[in-house]
């Protein structure tokens, strides 16, 4: 059977599943934004587990545990500042999703979601980092069947319009 692939308008923090995705900066700590929000709604033990990771290299990914999140699990990702698109910025932010894909398949989680990686302070356009996350998870779903459902939680209507175009194809 294959993978689900959706698009919603959501909290990504409110999600029951069995991941959600951090947008994370280098350091892994708490900042603005989604992550910012994530470590709120997670509780201080999620920034002591983020410490203890000793950061996170753009374009890689790490795991936490949820803490007091609805889904069991956190996957950090530091997405790339976006700087016009000629400076290995597509090629990074794929690798964010590879990697949390792969974390996801190496560790049991069979659903995770996805906020808009790099399209807030970090500048990617939108629409092209949308082409970028929707394309990586398609291609890398092959490569990781373990990986049942993959959400793109939209943080306003424009997004989710843009996902559900893409993925409609």
């Amino acid at each position: 059977m294959p993978s689900t692939i959706r698009a919603l308008h959501a909290d990504i923090t409110t999600l029951a599943v069995d991941a959600i995705v951090n947008a994370a900066n280098e350091s892994l700590l708490p900042g603005g934004g989604v992550c910012g929000a994530i470590h709120r709604a997670a509780g201080p033990e999620l920034a002591e587990a983020c410490r203890a990771l000793g950061g996170c290299r753009t374009g890689d990914a790490k795991l936490t545990k949820g803490y007091r999140l609805p889904a069991r699990y956190v996957i950090h990702t530091v997405g790339p500042v976006w700087h016009g698109g000629q400076h290995g910025e597509p090629e990074l932010l794929a690798s964010c999703y590879r990697r949390c894909l792969a974390l996801a398949a190496a560790n049991g989680i069979a659903g995770l979601a996805f906020p808009g990686i790099s399209t807030g302070i970090y500048g990617y356009p939108v629409e092209q980092a949308a082409l970028v996350a929707v394309g990586t998870v398609h291609e890398s779903l092959r490569q990781f069947p373990s990986v049942r459902e993959v959400i793109f939680c939209c943080f306003s209507a424009g997004d989710l319009a843009i996902y559900e175009r893409l993925l409609r194809g």
